[in-house]
């Protein structure tokens, strides 16, 4: 598939799905939290990477760095990327191979819910001359559009906590994996600085709404985010979640006192 090609779009929740999830701090019917996740991401696509860099005051292509550094791209990588719509994580691989001496030595399969996303980062791909060692597809990392076994690492940052089964997208990363591959996930954690954790919620609960408003035009959307950060489950339950899918191995990192975090397994 070349970079020009997005797939179609994700199928939709099975309509047996008739229990209850979050949004947010809202609660909806299981099989409504996809389409609402499509939305948000459909309102914000065309601004979300320059939101990135306002919200975050540009730390996060400093997390996305100690991600790409900890996954150690090694020639002939076989990457499936979720949640990875506008290429960040992406680029970062195939650049560190260029730097490495080695283009053309990996590829790299952005899969994401969200068509909108995905056509920005197919847009920023041409406008870079990117036309190599990329693929795009919409998926639903609860549903992967890939075999079983099929690439050689795992990336998803700022995307888990969207899910609604988080286990269950846990579980297709690990089916995904072929043996000996490895699983990187940067998401928004659990503050472990007392005295930073009430102005880390000052900012989210009124900064970030007013932000997204302002720059964005879409207020909801960025309280959803913060609202989802608090309902993300903290680092060690996450570990253990990611044991009960069967990774092995599994190790944490935090990121700016644990404003984020990055969770390492392995397919063993």
């Amino acid at each position: 598939m070349n970079a020009n090609k997005v797939s179609g779009p994700p199928r939709e929740a099975a309509e047996d799905d008739a229990g209850k999830t979050h949004f947010g701090y809202r609660e909806v019917d299981e099989g409504d939290k996809a389409s609402l996740v499509r939305g948000v991401f459909q309102s914000v696509a065309s601004r979300y990477d320059l939101m990135n860099d306002l919200m975050s005051g540009g730390i996060h292509r400093l997390w996305k760095t100690s991600m790409v550094d900890w996954l150690n791209p090694r020639p002939g990588i076989e990457l499936l990327d979720t949640a990875g719509g506008t290429g960040d994580i992406a680029f970062r691989v195939l650049d560190r191979l260029e730097k490495q001496g080695l283009p053309g030595e990996g590829h790299v399969v952005v899969c994401d819910l969200t068509a909108d996303m995905l056509a920005v980062g197919r847009d920023r791909a041409l406008d870079q001359g990117r036309l190599q060692g990329l693929s795009w597809v919409c998926g639903d990392a609860e549903r992967l559009p890939l075999p079983d076994r099929s690439v050689t690492a795992y990336t998803i940052a700022f995307g888990l906590r969207n899910v609604t089964h988080i286990d269950r997208a846990l579980a297709e990363a690990r089916r995904v994996l072929k043996p000996g591959g490895r699983f990187l996930c940067l998401e928004f954690s659990r503050v472990v600085l007392p005295v930073f954790a009430d102005l880390y919620d000052q900012y989210s609960f009124k900064v970030l709404p007013a932000m997204g408003a302002a720059v964005a035009g879409d207020r909801e959307s960025y309280l959803y985010l913060a609202e989802s950060i608090r309902r993300f489950p903290p680092q060690e339950e996450l570990v253990q979640m990611m044991g009960a899918a069967g990774l092995s191995q599994v190790r944490y990192r935090n990121l700016s006192g644990g404003i984020a975090a990055l969770h390492s397994g392995w397919r063993i």
